[in-house]
């Protein structure tokens, strides 16, 4: 059994503290109501995910690089997270970030330390044309890009360590085992095999670590479940 692990990273909610890439760059845009009430509507399920790029199209054609350099510098991201990124390249193991969110703005991740980066598929701003729906991320196409990225780096499903907030997250963690909620729903804490609840990624990701041990010394059944708080 190869011993290298796939950490796979939610962005909004789960790297991004109580925060979204929508919500921090609409608060450097002065449309922080607007997109407060889309995500509203998103959580509600009135709309999707291409919907809510349109809408985003809409909202931001002032939007420029360097606004969202701003909002990625300065926004929350969660505590310990260079520190967690740095330990996976030095034990030869592989970080990516799944999200639906923009790729303009997730994409700065790789900068930090994260090696791929699956996003929504924007034209780069400032914004020339609309998002090709086809390009926007669903909460599925979570399960899809790991299963590509882990079938080209020789990994199967159990050396997969995922970790995410809210409902896009369920279909992912509802195919692999080895799962942390981060800052989570109920319902996602309920499916996850273990879960952490504060500001410091290096305890839900020892967290996620000792779920892959206790698998490789136990074998194949369900993990333990943890929960720290």
């Amino acid at each position: 059994m190869d011993g290298r692990l796939l950490h796979v990273f939610d962005m909004d909610g789960t790297l991004l503290r109580d925060t979204s890439a929508s919500l921090e760059i609409a608060a450097r845009l002065g449309r922080l109501d607007e997109i407060r009430a889309l995500e509203a509507e998103f959580a509600a399920g009135v709309v999707d995910t291409r919907g809510f790029a349109a809408a985003l199209y809409g909202l931001w054609r002032e939007l420029t690089p360097a606004v969202v350099a701003e909002a990625f510098d300065g926004a929350p991201w969660i505590g310990g997270l260079a520190e967690v990124l740095a330990d996976i390249r030095g034990r030869g193991d592989r970080a990516v970030v799944v999200t639906m969110s923009p790729d303009f703005f997730a994409g700065r991740l790789r900068g930090l330390g994260v090696h791929d980066v699956v996003a929504s598929a924007f034209p780069p701003p400032p914004f020339r044309s609309a998002p090709d729906p086809a390009g926007i991320l669903v909460p599925e196409d979570k399960v899809t890009a790991v299963d590509r990225l882990r079938a080209a780096l020789g990994l199967g499903r159990d050396s997969c360590v995922a970790y995410g907030d809210s409902g896009s997250d369920v279909p992912l963690f509802s195919v692999l085992r080895h799962t942390v909620a981060v800052n989570a729903t109920p319902g996602l804490r309920a499916l996850a095999a273990a879960g952490y609840e504060g500001d410091d990624l290096r305890v839900a990701y020892a967290l996620g670590r000792e779920l892959r041990a206790r698998a490789r010394v136990f074998g194949h059944g369900r993990a333990v479940r943890a929960v720290t708080r």
